[in-house]
């Protein structure tokens, strides 16, 4: 450190730097940063110099990162909020006199599993403050934690860039789901049985077709999809009373009276549940609240 030459080096420059980052627009960084124009203009070209980078591109109407500047935003975000709740911030975070807003991204199926227990245990350490739901999916969460700002998000979410965390909070496994009332199926259910008999589907896209369909056709079997949702509650209650069968997680499937969840005749993978967040966000305090929140609540659920 004490070799390092710091004459120069302004660190208002790496603010510069994400505003640039999280904008793609000279303008709308300059606003971020109450400069004007001309002024985050003068600072770019310093950060191309001081990094011996372009860092940002035009492309047609916006700024482009170059994989420099992606990989320096991580690095600098880290820093500049250690620097805001380790250097700056005097005062530790109390969830019992928070009157904020916790903001949590869930995907659908997350939403359904937890978001009454997760609402509950926040609420009884946190009484004051509010609790803010988003619908997040493998394509938007990183477009929501920039623009709702979002604490934390739940859900399956795969490989994720590396300004992110995760903790692996459990794997869910499949099952057929169907009302024993209406249809009968010997068990343990046969291929012939399982394709013998109309799907209702739980897609996010709309798509009528899935890996299952995919795995199926390899060993000369075709389904027939009769209908599709987003919402696993829908899909639920559509197999009500109908001759109806839907893959569901596991979880979903539980404490039901007249459905039936039994084994697919068929591999359908496991899938992960994630917690996500910001890796600048790590020594956080009410991040770090809210994530014990979270492992403290998805443990009960998964524990019944």
């Amino acid at each position: 450190m004490a070799d390092f030459n710091w004459k120069g080096i302004d660190l208002n420059l790496l603010i510069a730097l994400q505003a640039l980052y999280k904008t793609n627009s000279v303008s709308k960084a300059a606003e971020r940063c109450y400069v004007s124009q001309s002024a985050m203009s003068h600072s770019l070209q310093r950060l191309r110099k001081l990094f011996d980078d372009p860092l940002f591109e035009r492309v047609g109407s916006r700024m482009e990162a170059t994989d420099r500047a992606i990989e320096l935003s991580s690095t600098v975000e880290t820093l500049l909020n250690t620097i805001q709740l380790e250097v700056l911030l005097s005062k530790s975070f109390d969830a019992a006199t928070y009157k904020g807003t916790w903001k949590i991204g869930l995907t659908d199926y997350a939403e359904q599993m937890f978001a009454p227990i997760l609402f509950d245990l926040i609420k009884q350490s946190s009484p004051y403050s509010q609790v803010a739901l988003f619908n997040v999916n493998r394509s938007n969460y990183q477009q929501l934690f920039e623009d709702a700002k979002l604490d934390i998000a739940i859900g399956s979410f795969g490989q994720v860039p590396k300004h992110y965390r995760t903790k692996h909070l459990y794997t869910e496994e499949h099952v057929c789901l169907f009302d024993k009332s209406v249809l009968s199926i010997d068990l343990p259910m046969s291929l012939e049985q399982f394709v013998s008999v109309d799907h209702a589907l739980v897609s996010p896209s709309g798509d009528l077709k899935t890996g299952v369909d995919s795995r199926l056709a390899e060993v000369g079997f075709s389904r027939q999809v009769a209908i599709a949702s987003s919402n696993f509650l829908t899909v639920k209650r559509l197999i009500r009373g109908r001759e109806l069968l839907c893959i569901v997680p596991k979880l979903v499937a539980r404490s039901e009276e007249t459905l039936l969840a039994v084994k697919p005749p068929i591999d359908v993978p496991d899938f992960d549940i994630q917690l996500v967040y910001r890796k600048a966000k790590h020594l956080d305090d009410k991040n770090k609240r809210l994530r014990k929140l979270i492992v403290n609540a998805i443990s009960s659920v998964i524990s019944e």
